[in-house]
């Protein structure tokens, strides 16, 4: 069985809207793209190269568009990118349509992102089974509703945005996790990486 990974810029009040530029996602009116762009250092910059190590990638349609029309001219950045195979779920798209990104698979439903998860590997180099989900808002919710969400690697930014479409909105199911792994950045960035661990556990505080 694959396993699917988010990987999310959040801030403190839960929006992962147009993290990366000013003209990244305007909708909704949305004034603060690029709000990550000053907590940018040495230390956020090894986290990410880990996390763009070679794995095939699971993308919502906007975000793959997004990708596709930048990622294939400066794979010098992302070693790799070109190579993985790129699943875009979309109900839009056709697979008639030219999607324009070499080792590209359209999926239509969440039965097809079952389907890919209960395979047992990506292509040869991409990394092991995983399947790293960038971005892709829509997408997270309907992973997170369908509990197909194995691990979520946060970078939790220290600002507050007001508004802004959310990381955890309606379809979030109760699920519980463990942190495995965490780091805090100079700049007050906290890395925080959490893997599913079964059902919430409930019960009364005592002193």
């Amino acid at each position: 069985m694959r396993k699917i990974i988010v990987l999310s810029f959040v801030s403190l009040d839960g929006v992962m809207q147009a993290p990366g530029g000013p003209d990244e996602d305007k909708s909704g009116g949305f004034k603060y793209g690029g709000w990550t762009a000053s907590y940018v250092d040495e230390v956020s910059g090894k986290v990410m190269k880990k996390q763009m190590e070679p794995a095939d990638l699971l993308l919502g349609r906007k975000t793959f568009e997004i990708f596709a029309n930048y990622w294939p001219e400066h794979a010098d950045y992302w070693p790799g990118i070109n190579e993985v195979t790129k699943y875009v779920v979309s109900r839009t798209m056709k697979k008639s349509d030219p999607i324009g990104w070499k080792n590209s698979v359209l999926l239509k439903s969440v039965a097809d992102i079952k389907k890919l998860k209960n395979q047992s590997a990506g292509r040869q180099g991409s990394k092991g089974s995983e399947l790293k989900v960038w971005g892709s808002g829509e997408l997270i919710q309907a992973l997170l509703k369908n509990d197909l969400v194995d691990e979520l690697c946060l970078k939790i930014y220290p600002l507050t945005l007001g508004k802004g479409k959310k990381l955890f909105a309606s379809g979030t199911i109760p699920a519980a996790f463990t942190l495995i792994e965490s780091i805090a950045t100079p700049g007050g960035v906290i890395v925080a990486n959490y893997k599913r661990a079964g059902k919430i556990k409930t019960g009364t505080m005592g002193a």
